[in-house]
């Protein structure tokens, strides 16, 4: 049987490892989700206070919606070399009917860092679980 600084690093590694594999599951699960539901629509790319003068900062998105409100959401993704978001270019969205602040940006689906999260929490509680029973 593990002694108490055993059982107790074990108990914060199983536990710190279901927090992030729930957070990974979320984010995929929400990626899958807009993927599935969300009304597809052409955003205007806008650069405005910090983002600006830094290339690398989340501008902002102003996008329609199908009520013919007018929205704008910071990107969810920042600009990179393979996809700017120059001011006033236009990018393809994909955005959540019943909230239409949640976005998605195509090309930017983030899906690598939430596998990362699931693999990561996974570990951490294998490892934490290896712990109590070594």
């Amino acid at each position: 049987m593990p002694d108490g600084a055993v059982v107790t690093m074990a108990g914060f590694t199983v536990v710190s490892g279901a927090v992030a594999l729930l957070t990974g599951i979320a984010g995929l699960r929400t990626i899958r989700r807009l993927r599935r539901v969300g009304v597809e629509v052409r955003a205007m790319v806008k650069r405005v206070g910090p983002a600006a003068e830094d290339e690398r900062a989340r501008p902002v998105l102003q996008y329609v919606t199908q009520d013919g409100r007018v929205m704008e959401v910071a990107s969810p993704a920042p600009a990179s070399k393979r996809h700017p978001l120059a001011d006033g270019s236009l990018v393809l969205v994909r955005y959540d009917p019943v909230d239409p602040r949640e976005l998605l940006l195509h090309g930017h689906d983030r899906t690598t860092p939430e596998y990362v999260m699931v693999g990561t929490g996974a570990a951490f509680m294998l490892l934490g679980i290896g712990l109590l029973l070594a």
